[in-house]
């Protein structure tokens, strides 16, 4: 039996994500091993502007796999499916993620053309995420030691990727930056755990309930 693809698959989980107050972000479907009887692993990821719990992950987890077991999609095909957050280094694509990226710092790529916020700055430059203001978002530019806030058209963008952080900002940068969106960790603390809640069915018809599925917590 063929698998379904991404798209099936985020098909079928989308109205639950959304009902229990997450955004779907993506779903991937790929295999755990060669041998003939391994499981396919099927990662579907969540995210959302509250703080996000275990308890809430592994529910949504039980959940969703019961959605998918209804469905019948993978027949007899046994899967790992995995509820997590994005990754740490997660892209900035819609506004959402800018406004959950407050305080964070990111790597930032500027469109063919697009003017430079900083003349001693290529179209290539690392900045910390400030208030999103309808198309417009705020950087700071300059790190500890000479922070300063600038302005750019999200428009102006082409790439925009979380950077992963040992140490905490400046208070000066984090100020101009508007603090940490509500819910999230402060920059330098991420790497010490990340949310991600994995249920796993050897058949479609043996779903793992909210209390067997084992969490594994992760914060951004």
């Amino acid at each position: 039996m063929p698998m379904p693809t991404e798209e099936r698959v985020s098909q079928l989980v989308a109205g639950l994500v959304e009902r229990r107050g997450f955004d779907l972000e993506g779903v991937e479907i790929s295999t755990t091993g060669t041998h003939v009887d391994a499981p396919v692993r099927v990662q579907v990821i969540v995210d959302s502007d509250a703080a996000s719990d275990l308890d809430s992950i592994a529910k949504l987890s039980a959940e969703l796999s019961e959605v998918l077991d209804d469905a019948g999609d993978f027949g007899e095909t046994p899967y790992l499916l995995e509820v997590t957050s994005p990754g740490i280094d997660r892209p900035l694509t819609v506004d959402r993620h800018w406004r959950r990226a407050q305080g964070r710092k990111v790597r930032i790529k500027l469109h063919a053309g697009a003017p430079s916020p900083d003349p001693k700055s290529s179209d290539k430059f690392e900045a910390r995420v400030g208030i999103l203001t309808d198309d417009t978002v705020a950087l700071v530019l300059g790190g500890k030691n000479k922070p300063h806030r600038v302005h750019v058209p999200v428009a102006d963008i082409a790439e925009a990727v979380v950077q992963v952080e040992f140490n905490p900002p400046g208070a000066r940068e984090l100020e101009l930056a508007g603090g940490v969106a509500p819910g999230r960790p402060r920059p330098g603390q991420e790497e010490a755990v990340d949310l991600a809640a994995d249920g796993t069915t050897d058949a479609p018809t043996e779903s793992l309930d909210a209390s067997d599925a084992p969490t594994e917590g992760i914060v951004e």
